[in-house]
Protein backbone atom coordinates (compact mmCIF):
# COMPACT_ATOMS: atom_id res chain seq x y z
CA UNK A 1 0.00 0.00 0.00
CA UNK A 2 1.27 3.44 -0.75
CA UNK A 3 -0.22 6.64 0.41
CA UNK A 4 0.42 10.43 -0.92
CA UNK A 5 1.42 13.01 2.00
CA UNK A 6 1.08 16.95 1.72
CA UNK A 7 3.86 18.31 4.84
CA UNK A 8 5.79 21.42 4.20
CA UNK A 9 4.33 22.29 1.53
CA UNK A 10 5.08 19.50 -0.83
CA UNK A 11 3.76 16.19 -1.29
CA UNK A 12 5.07 12.65 -1.21
CA UNK A 13 4.48 9.36 -2.27
CA UNK A 14 5.10 6.79 0.50
CA UNK A 15 5.29 3.21 1.80
CA UNK A 16 5.90 1.98 4.95
CA UNK A 17 9.64 1.55 5.73
CA UNK A 18 10.37 4.51 3.48
CA UNK A 19 12.90 7.19 4.82
CA UNK A 20 12.65 10.23 3.83
CA UNK A 21 13.80 13.76 4.58
CA UNK A 22 10.66 17.15 5.29
CA UNK A 23 10.64 20.15 6.37
CA UNK A 24 11.53 20.21 9.98
CA UNK A 25 8.51 18.70 12.44
CA UNK A 26 8.26 18.67 16.02
CA UNK A 27 9.83 15.35 18.02
CA UNK A 28 12.59 13.94 19.20
CA UNK A 29 14.80 10.97 17.87
CA UNK A 30 12.48 8.19 18.34
CA UNK A 31 9.19 9.96 18.28
CA UNK A 32 6.25 8.93 16.16
CA UNK A 33 4.58 11.76 14.17
CA UNK A 34 1.62 11.58 13.19
CA UNK A 35 1.14 13.64 9.20
CA UNK A 36 -3.04 13.78 8.82
CA UNK A 37 -2.89 15.15 5.37
CA UNK A 38 -3.05 12.30 2.69
CA UNK A 39 -4.39 13.13 -0.44
CA UNK A 40 -4.63 9.55 -1.54
CA UNK A 41 -3.78 6.27 -1.15
CA UNK A 42 -3.89 2.62 -2.77
CA UNK A 43 -2.79 -0.60 -3.37
CA UNK A 44 -1.83 -1.55 -6.99
CA UNK A 45 -4.41 -0.11 -9.40
CA UNK A 46 -7.26 0.75 -6.98
CA UNK A 47 -6.31 4.22 -6.11
CA UNK A 48 -8.57 6.56 -3.98
CA UNK A 49 -8.56 10.07 -4.04
CA UNK A 50 -9.33 12.99 -1.27
CA UNK A 51 -11.16 16.20 -1.65
CA UNK A 52 -8.61 17.52 -0.81
CA UNK A 53 -7.96 15.54 1.82
CA UNK A 54 -9.13 11.54 2.69
CA UNK A 55 -11.18 11.27 5.64
CA UNK A 56 -10.35 8.88 8.11
CA UNK A 57 -6.76 8.44 6.73
CA UNK A 58 -3.33 8.68 8.54
CA UNK A 59 0.23 8.19 7.86
CA UNK A 60 2.63 7.53 11.28
CA UNK A 61 6.20 8.12 10.91
CA UNK A 62 9.28 7.57 13.32
CA UNK A 63 11.75 10.49 13.74
CA UNK A 64 15.26 9.27 12.72
CA UNK A 65 17.46 12.15 12.97
CA UNK A 66 16.69 16.20 13.06
CA UNK A 67 19.04 18.56 10.97
CA UNK A 68 19.60 20.79 8.18
CA UNK A 69 20.01 21.12 4.75
CA UNK A 70 22.77 22.52 2.65
CA UNK A 71 23.38 26.54 2.76
CA UNK A 72 21.53 28.49 -0.49
CA UNK A 73 22.66 31.23 -1.04
CA UNK A 74 20.52 34.40 -2.52
CA UNK A 75 22.31 37.21 -4.04
CA UNK A 76 20.72 39.91 -5.67
CA UNK A 77 22.55 42.94 -7.57
CA UNK A 78 21.14 46.21 -8.30
CA UNK A 79 23.37 47.79 -11.74
CA UNK A 80 24.08 51.45 -11.41
CA UNK A 81 22.92 51.72 -7.89
CA UNK A 82 25.47 49.96 -6.07
CA UNK A 83 23.15 47.87 -3.84
CA UNK A 84 24.14 44.60 -3.51
CA UNK A 85 22.57 41.85 -0.98
CA UNK A 86 23.48 38.58 0.04
CA UNK A 87 21.89 36.23 2.29
CA UNK A 88 22.43 32.52 3.12
CA UNK A 89 19.48 30.06 4.17
CA UNK A 90 19.68 26.68 5.96
CA UNK A 91 16.01 24.78 5.87
CA UNK A 92 15.54 22.81 8.81
CA UNK A 93 15.01 19.35 7.53
CA UNK A 94 13.74 15.67 9.47
CA UNK A 95 14.30 12.57 8.87
CA UNK A 96 11.55 10.12 9.15
CA UNK A 97 10.25 6.29 8.55
CA UNK A 98 7.41 5.74 7.35
CA UNK A 99 5.87 3.43 10.08
CA UNK A 100 2.25 2.68 9.01
CA UNK A 101 -0.60 3.62 6.75
CA UNK A 102 -3.55 3.78 8.40
CA UNK A 103 -7.56 4.51 6.68
CA UNK A 104 -11.17 4.93 8.26
CA UNK A 105 -9.73 6.40 11.27
CA UNK A 106 -7.90 3.40 12.97
CA UNK A 107 -5.53 4.43 15.75
CA UNK A 108 -1.84 3.73 15.50
CA UNK A 109 -0.18 0.82 16.78
CA UNK A 110 3.56 1.69 17.38
CA UNK A 111 4.40 3.97 20.01
CA UNK A 112 7.62 6.57 20.92
CA UNK A 113 10.84 4.40 21.56
CA UNK A 114 11.87 4.89 24.72
CA UNK A 115 15.30 4.42 24.25
CA UNK A 116 16.10 7.53 24.48
CA UNK A 117 14.56 8.08 27.48
CA UNK A 118 16.38 4.78 29.13
CA UNK A 119 19.45 5.96 28.37
CA UNK A 120 19.23 9.47 29.51
CA UNK A 121 17.65 8.69 33.60
CA UNK A 122 21.08 7.15 34.45
CA UNK A 123 22.84 10.09 33.11
CA UNK A 124 20.86 12.25 35.14
CA UNK A 125 20.78 10.69 37.94
CA UNK A 126 24.53 10.34 37.77
CA UNK A 127 24.64 14.26 36.99
CA UNK A 128 22.66 14.83 40.47
CA UNK A 129 25.04 12.95 42.60
CA UNK A 130 27.79 14.04 40.90
CA UNK A 131 26.78 17.69 41.18
CA UNK A 132 27.09 18.13 45.47
CA UNK A 133 30.33 16.73 44.96
CA UNK A 134 31.41 19.23 42.67
CA UNK A 135 29.55 21.92 44.54
CA UNK A 136 31.47 20.69 47.79
CA UNK A 137 34.92 20.35 46.23
CA UNK A 138 34.17 24.29 44.63
CA UNK A 139 33.71 25.30 48.00
CA UNK A 140 36.58 23.60 49.41
CA UNK A 141 38.73 25.70 47.24
CA UNK A 142 37.08 28.95 47.29
CA UNK A 143 37.62 28.39 51.46
CA UNK A 144 41.23 28.26 51.21
CA UNK A 145 43.36 30.45 50.23
CA UNK A 146 45.65 30.22 47.90
CA UNK A 147 48.91 30.92 50.05
CA UNK A 148 49.80 31.28 52.85
CA UNK A 149 50.31 34.84 54.06
CA UNK A 150 53.99 35.22 56.29
CA UNK A 151 54.22 36.66 59.36
CA UNK A 152 54.65 39.56 60.19
CA UNK A 153 53.43 43.28 59.42
CA UNK A 154 51.48 43.39 55.64
CA UNK A 155 52.91 45.61 52.74
CA UNK A 156 50.59 48.29 50.96
CA UNK A 157 50.25 46.49 48.04
CA UNK A 158 48.84 49.29 46.37
CA UNK A 159 52.31 50.91 45.65
CA UNK A 160 52.56 48.60 42.70
CA UNK A 161 51.29 49.92 39.49
CA UNK A 162 48.36 47.97 38.30
CA UNK A 163 47.55 47.30 42.10
CA UNK A 164 44.15 49.29 43.20
CA UNK A 165 42.75 48.96 46.41
CA UNK A 166 40.00 46.04 45.52
CA UNK A 167 42.96 43.99 43.73
CA UNK A 168 44.92 44.97 47.18
CA UNK A 169 41.78 43.16 48.95
CA UNK A 170 41.93 40.04 46.42
CA UNK A 171 45.12 39.59 46.63
CA UNK A 172 45.52 39.62 50.66
CA UNK A 173 42.58 37.31 51.20
CA UNK A 174 44.41 34.71 48.92
CA UNK A 175 47.43 34.75 51.20
CA UNK A 176 49.09 37.46 49.14
CA UNK A 177 50.28 40.09 51.81
CA UNK A 178 53.94 41.36 50.99
CA UNK A 179 56.17 42.69 48.29
CA UNK A 180 58.81 40.21 49.01
CA UNK A 181 56.13 37.06 48.77
CA UNK A 182 55.26 38.56 45.15
CA UNK A 183 58.89 38.51 43.90
CA UNK A 184 59.14 35.31 44.82
CA UNK A 185 56.47 34.15 42.58
CA UNK A 186 57.29 31.26 40.78
CA UNK A 187 56.11 30.53 37.18
CA UNK A 188 53.62 27.92 38.93
CA UNK A 189 52.27 30.92 41.06
CA UNK A 190 51.90 32.97 38.67
CA UNK A 191 49.42 30.18 36.63
CA UNK A 192 47.69 29.41 39.98
CA UNK A 193 47.09 32.84 40.23
CA UNK A 194 45.71 33.29 36.64
CA UNK A 195 43.48 30.50 37.00
CA UNK A 196 41.86 31.38 40.33
CA UNK A 197 41.91 35.06 40.41
CA UNK A 198 40.86 37.89 37.79
CA UNK A 199 44.47 38.99 36.97
CA UNK A 200 46.27 37.57 33.82
CA UNK A 201 49.83 36.52 33.87
CA UNK A 202 51.06 39.22 32.14
CA UNK A 203 49.95 41.31 34.95
CA UNK A 204 51.04 39.50 37.68
CA UNK A 205 54.57 39.05 35.85
CA UNK A 206 54.62 42.68 36.21
CA UNK A 207 53.81 43.28 39.65
CA UNK A 208 56.87 40.75 40.24
CA UNK A 209 59.02 42.96 38.34
CA UNK A 210 58.17 45.55 40.61
CA UNK A 211 58.02 44.11 43.80
CA UNK A 212 61.62 43.21 43.24
CA UNK A 213 62.55 46.40 43.15
CA UNK A 214 60.42 47.24 46.52
CA UNK A 215 61.04 44.42 48.13
CA UNK A 216 65.05 45.92 48.01
CA UNK A 217 64.14 48.92 49.85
Amino acid sequence: MFAVIKTGGKQYRVAANDLLKIEKVEGQVGDIVEIGHVLAHGEGENVTFGAPFVDGALVTAEVVEQGKNRTVIAFKKRRRQNSRRKIGHRQLLTTVRIAEILLDGAKPTKKAAAKTEAKAAPKKEAKAEAAPKEAEAKATETAAPLFKAPKGEADDLTVIKGIGPVAAGQLNEQGITTFAQIAKLSDKDVAKIDEHMPFSADQIMDWREQAKELAKK
